[in-house]
């Protein structure tokens, strides 16, 4: 939020005290801390030191290559409570260096001395004077970002204070939006952005990918994908200046990315205290492996779910018979199924969410989830809220044992939003949270694989919790705590690398517990586009999985146009699943929709063609892209990255929110023309088109006009690329006979991925844990031979679409 009026004056009804000099500093090598008293006003003697308010600022290294401080005003003020940090023991750890005027210990004296802490190559300085400063360097001794100046600041606010918080009704921080409502005290930080210095993460935003200019609230809502409003707000950012920063509060933080100051990022938390770590590169993916090693690692997921999921959609009618139609339809037009899902109306009406099925229309469940499982081969999600509705035993179980969220004067809170007196499950007290993961083990026990954990962010701020947080604190908190009693229990049920959710809100800490999805989107081309650009925020703030609705999900009748340039989309990416409202999304229906219209489409253009298509292709990439999703957990890699974070040191991968990479190797760029036609930029080097198996030189822009049974595919120089042609489930053994695709340039501009020209290597890591590696090395001859580490049959070509070569003894010569 924005406290001042321009750059010289204070919005009304604000006062502000800010950090002037830093007049004590000292560093504690043993604590392997550095601490600094910065008073709001340069001291010229004693007498200055009275009726004068002051910060405490502490700077610690939770974790190598991160930094922490923590700025107090009054440190016996309510506390806001951070997020779980894996942090390293103190003490002892060769990787942190406190110094101070270049001596190691001791309290300084005399204007200009220094101290330091070091970590990683990444180190914090602080210079005694005025005026106040904390800088933070590379390895190199390059400025990476600075707090100087009046860039730490306490706001205290007046009932009239012109000053607004994110305004969002009955659950949010306020009715009106006063940011006084919420506190009447902020505290806040800027840090310095350098010249074309650009800011990107912050969870889920719908909008640019590139956040300079924008007024970011973390504070999750339920609002669509076409407004300012996240369902996964993350206080974490990145830049290309070689730093992230975690914002270490779980409530409310509001960002303002160069748009009070736009010399800098400003972050905003009620309270008197503000506690950030600064995580250092240079790269982006080294600050996300920092970074969630700090928070905590994705959990590899089960290769099942990368496969194509379809859903009943939501307000539609279905029955066992509607279902199966949907699943034998698919079948018989060779469009393969891994996943089918139950939306909400597994539930009776007004008993969401109870975890009984509606036996209107589902009598023997447990026979009909069997025959789905043995008959179709499918695994079967089904849908789950946090919230109860009156009508079910479930509320009157959960209000007896006081397992639902009460209101101060010890009411059981309700509300008709959503579901009819619904009340909402309080996970900080640990019976409740036994109690509803006992209601999804009996779901799954029932044959149920995975569960979609919906909402979770429509919190109320009123109420009191079982173990006593402060009541804001928890509005994004609360997610967190829903979805990992959720994926706990599955974890219990079926092991670790078998849970999976397909969770809607998110926090800090969420990432641990994949897969996440973007929400309502809209069923048009801008509602595409938005949905990419969420993607590419999340998987740059930590989260390693993530998928969408294909098609959309809003619109009585989506256009077929749409739906078929997004099943490009979607298919090419971690996790497909095929939902909407209220029109079911199986293909054959928008061909309908075409035939209705007058339109009959070419040979290879139908829906179905193009599901088809689509589908199998991602089946045949399964090697390849069931090793990405193995990064994530491994080092904080997602399999879908920003061309920023692929291609970081390329000025114009900066801004690129319309195409994307998929893995290491592969780039995509969807069409989100009628018309076909698309614009996109392909980095320095030699690239293939997996299609066509053209070569193109990069560094240019390419526009093209394509069918819906194409898109733009190319894959990078250097590249091995393991496939398994012809498959139709995602869960087999993908290194035997399989066809390794080696791309290998033969001129200097060429050089692979890992900077090594003529050699590329592709690791294959089977279900059960064991691996292969394909290690292609182009010969003297201009010849490539490709072996593989285990001796194992397998067929080899050039390209995309060259020859193919059987190898023999596990050797192949192309």
């Amino acid at each position: 939020m924005k406290f001042t009026n321009g750059y010289w004056l204070m919005r009304d009804g604000v006062d502000a005290l800010y950090a002037r000099e830093a007049y004590g500093i000292s560093a504690d090598p043993d604590r392997e801390s550095l601490h600094v008293l910065a008073p709001a006003a340069v001291i010229r003697g004693r007498a200055d030191t009275l009726n004068l308010p002051t910060f405490d600022v502490d700077v610690t290294s939770p974790a190598e290559g991160v930094i922490r401080v923590r700025a107090e005003h009054w440190r016996g003020a309510t506390a806001y409570p951070g997020f779980p940090l894996d942090e390293d023991e103190p003490g002892g750890r060769d990787y942190v260096t406190v110094t101070a005027n270049g001596d190691g210990d001791g309290e300084t004296g005399e204007d200009g001395a220094t101290v330091t802490l070091t970590t990683g190559g990444l180190t914090a300085k602080v210079v005694k004077g005025a005026p106040w400063n904390l800088t933070f360097l590379g390895e190199d001794g390059r400025t990476l970002t600075e707090s100087a100046g009046k860039s730490l600041a306490r706001f205290k606010l007046r009932p009239d204070a012109n000053v607004t918080a994110q305004p969002v009704g009955e659950f949010g921080v306020s009715m009106d939006g006063s940011a006084y409502d919420e506190s009447d005290v902020f505290t806040a930080m800027q840090l310095r952005l350098s010249v074309g210095e650009t800011v990107y993460g912050l969870g889920e935003r719908f909008g640019a990918y590139v956040k300079n200019g924008q007024t970011v609230d973390v504070w999750n809502e339920d609002g669509g994908t076409a407004s300012e409003q996240g369902y996964k707000d993350i206080p974490f950012y990145m830049t290309s200046n070689g730093y992230g920063v975690l914002v270490n509060n779980r409530g409310h933080v509001s960002f303002e990315v160069g748009s009070e100051n736009t010399e800098a990022v400003q972050f905003s938390v009620p309270g008197e205290a503000v506690d950030f770590c600064v995580i250092y590169g240079p790269t982006p993916k080294r600050i996300l492996d920092r970074y969630t090693r700090l928070v905590g690692r994705p959990a590899n997921v089960p290769a099942w779910s990368y496969g194509l999921w379809l859903t009943t959609s939501f307000t539609t009618k279905y029955d066992e018979a509607t279902i199966n139609s949907f699943v034998d339809g698919m079948a018989e037009r060779d469009i393969p199924l891994a996943a089918f899902h139950y939306d909400c109306y597994w539930m009776r009406e007004f008993h969401w969410c109870d975890f009984e099925w509606d036996t209107r229309f589902f009598g023997d469940i447990e026979s009909t989830l069997r025959r789905l499982h043995e008959d179709k081969g499918l695994h079967i999600c089904a849908w789950i809220n946090p919230y109860v509705g009156q009508q079910g035993d479930m509320f009157r179980e959960g209000m007896e044992h006081g397992y639902l969220v009460r209101k101060p004067d010890g009411e059981v809170w309700q509300t008709d939003f959503w579901q009819a007196g619904m009340g909402l499950v309080d996970f900080t007290n640990p019976e409740a949270r036994d109690w509803f993961k006992g209601k999804v083990k009996r779901l799954l026990r029932q044959g149920v694989d995975a569960i979609k954990t919906d909402f979770g962010e429509r919190i109320p701020r009123d109420v009191v919790w079982h173990d006593r947080s402060p009541k804001l604190s928890m509005h994004n908190w609360y997610t967190q705590l829903y979805n990992q009693a959720v994926f706990e229990a599955i974890e219990e049920t079926y092991g670790k690398g078998n849970a999976c959710l397909y969770a809607r809100s998110a926090t800090v800490g969420g990432q641990r517990q994949p897969v996440h999805w973007g929400g309502d989107c809209e069923s048009t081309f801008n509602g595409m586009a938005q949905t990419l650009r969420a993607g590419l925020s999340l998987t740059s703030s930590g989260f390693g999985f993530w998928s969408h609705d294909i098609g959309g999900f809003e619109g009585a009748h989506p256009d077929p146009a749409v739906y078929k340039r997004w099943l490009a989309f979607g298919l090419l990416g971690s996790h497909s699943r095929l939902h909407g409202s209220s029109v079911y999304r199986v293909p054959w229906l928008f061909d309908e929709e075409d035939r209705r219209n007058g339109v009959e489409p070419a040979p290879g253009q139908t829906a179905v063609d193009v599901a088809r298509r689509f589908t199998k292709l991602k089946l045949e990439l399964m090697p390849y892209l069931y090793e990405a999703g193995l990064q994530p957990h491994e080092n904080g890699t997602p399999v879908m990255r920003s061309m920023f974070l692929e291609f970081p040191d390329d000025p114009t991968c900066r801004t690129l929110d319309r195409q994307y990479m998929f893995g290491p190797s592969l780039l995509v760029a969807p069409v989100f023309t009628y018309s076909g036609e698309v614009s996109y930029y392909l980095p320095a080097g030699v690239w293939t088109n997996w299609f066509t198996g053209e070569r193109a030189r990069g560094g240019v822009w390419r526009q093209e006009t394509h069918g819906y049974d194409s898109v733009p595919l190319w894959v990078r120089d250097g590249s091995v690329v393991v496939t398994n042609p012809g498959e139709t489930k995602p869960d087999r053994t993908y290194g035997d006979h399989a066809l390794v695709s080696v791309f290998l340039s033969d001129d200097a501009d060429g050089a692979g991925a890992d900077g090594v020209e003529g050699r590329a290597e592709a690791r294959v890591t089977e279900i059960d844990g064991s691996s292969v590696t394909f290690t292609a090395v182009r010969t003297g001859d201009g010849g490539v031979e490709v072996r593989s580490s285990d001796g194992r049959a397998f067929a080899a070509r050039l390209g995309s679409t060259g020859g193919i070569v059987e190898s023999v003894g596990g050797v192949a010569t192309l």
